[in-house]
Formats: structure tokens, sequence, C-alpha cells
């Protein structure tokens, strides 16, 4: 199993890449080198998917919204996930389990196809760690006020359905940290700076 995949979970506007900046401005002050992907988006055809997903005029089935998601994806692992594994720590903000709580417990598409179809593309490849945002929902559209994509018009009852699926996920992954976002900024970033120490001296790094 690879190990210096970590990844940053959370619904829109729980801090996630914040702190994913943060971790990355961390690493680079350590001089360890990493890349870092969003999902999605990443490569250039990724990024052209995602404009043509997060379009507020766009008006996609939610299967279809599944398989241009997958198909972003194919591309960050052909392109920047297989390329530098074992050579770069790879930071994503966010992976599978963004699919099983969007598209699953958000859209209700079936989990065991969402598994397979991500089973296809990435094989046995899971990441480390993953660092999940929980935020308190009445603070949502505070969090994403002037943000312009379709998902921004998703009612607080939906993103509390993906919320609590992401939930669900952390429940049986004892490789996931819930971040508590309405928690002091300071303190949630010394908590995850703590525990990259961790995850890189388990791996074999002797930079810290």
């Amino acid at each position: 199993m690879y190990k210096k995949i970590i990844v940053f979970e959370g619904i829109d506007g729980s801090g996630k890449t914040f702190h994913l900046n943060e971790v990355a401005k961390y690493l680079s002050k350590k001089k360890i080198k990493f890349i870092k992907i969003r999902e999605p988006g990443g490569t250039k055809n990724s990024e052209i998917i995602r404009n043509i997903i997060l379009n507020k005029k766009s008006t996609f089935k939610k299967k279809t919204d599944l398989l241009l998601y997958l198909a972003a994806r194919n591309e960050n692992y052909e392109n920047l996930i297989k390329p530098y594994l074992n050579r770069k720590v790879i930071l994503i903000d966010r992976f599978i389990d963004s699919t099983i709580a969007y598209q699953h417990y958000g859209f209700k598409i079936n989990k065991r196809i969402i598994k397979e179809l991500n089973n296809f593309i990435l094989g046995n490849l899971k990441p480390n760690f993953t660092f999940f945002h929980y935020v308190p929902i009445k603070r949502i559209k505070k969090n994403i006020s002037g943000k312009k994509n379709k998902y921004d018009s998703f009612s607080k009852n939906f993103y509390n359905k993906v919320q609590n699926g992401f939930l669900n996920i952390l429940k049986k992954n004892k490789n996931k940290l819930l971040i508590d976002s309405s928690k002091n900024k300071k303190y949630n970033i010394e908590l995850i700076k703590n525990r990259i120490n961790k995850i890189l001296k388990i791996n074999g790094w002797r930079n810290f």
C-alpha cells in the first residue's frame, strides 16, 4: 500500500482547502517534495471537466455528474498520481470519500456502482490518511457566500445528508481524523501538523 497520499475532505466551506494549503506551506519549509491536486480539477483536462460540472447553468443528470467526476479523477490518476507515487507526498482536496458522500448519500446513487467505478480507475489505491472537516450546518451558507457554482444553490438539507455521509464513512476507518471547523483555527492547524509529522515519520521520512 502506498503511504504518501493525504486527503482533505469535507463539504463546501468546511476549511479543507485552507488546511491543505497550510500543510503545503509546512512541507515546503521542511523541504519535503509534494504535489497538490484538487477534485474535480488538477490536470488541464480535469480542469476543463471541472468547469463543465460546476457551471451554474449545467443541467446534467446525477449519473452524468458522477461519470464526469470520475473522468476527471482518471485524468489525475494517470497523469499526476501514478507518476509521483513513492516520489512525492500527494495532497488531495477531495477524493474517493467525497464521491460516496455526495453521489451516494446526497444524490442516492447506488454505492456499489460508485465503488466499482472507483476500483476500475484506481485499482487497490487508497489514501494513507484523510482529514475530514466537520462544519455546523447553520454556518454553511455563510462560509460559501459569494461563490457561484451550481452547488451553491443546494439546500442545507442536502449538505446535511452529505455531511452525515462523511460521518458514516469516518466511523469505519481508523486512518481518518475529524477536524471540527468550529474550533480555534490555530488549534486545528497544530492538530493537523502533528498528525502529518506522525504520518511521514511512520513512512520513513527523517526531515522532521
